[in-house]
């Protein structure tokens, strides 16, 4: 079973995946909003409320229960934050 980060700041909060991970369930950048954001081309941080969900969906039905899921808060804002958006229609 994989682990995965989920960090939030006092506002918000993200689902770190690596592109690999989001790959293998079927889920490119067409399939996430602007509301998430990528680091270095090869780490994913999808917002909670809608991208996170979908990747669970996916791993659910891949391999029948949900990951195991590590929270990281960060106090004051994200640095997550200053990444590059998502772009759903690259």
């Amino acid at each position: 079973m994989a682990t995965f980060l989920f960090h939030s700041d006092n506002a918000h909060g993200w689902l770190q995946v690596e592109r690999a991970d989001a790959l293998a369930l079927g889920l490119t950048a067409r399939n996430f909003s602007k509301y998430s954001y990528v680091k270095d081309s090869g780490t994913l941080f999808l917002e909670e409320d809608c991208d996170a969900n979908k990747f669970f969906a996916r791993y659910i039905a891949k391999h029948g229960a949900l990951p195991t899921i590590i929270d990281k808060h960060h106090n004051g804002e994200s640095p997550i934050r200053r990444y590059r958006r998502i772009d759903p229609n690259a």
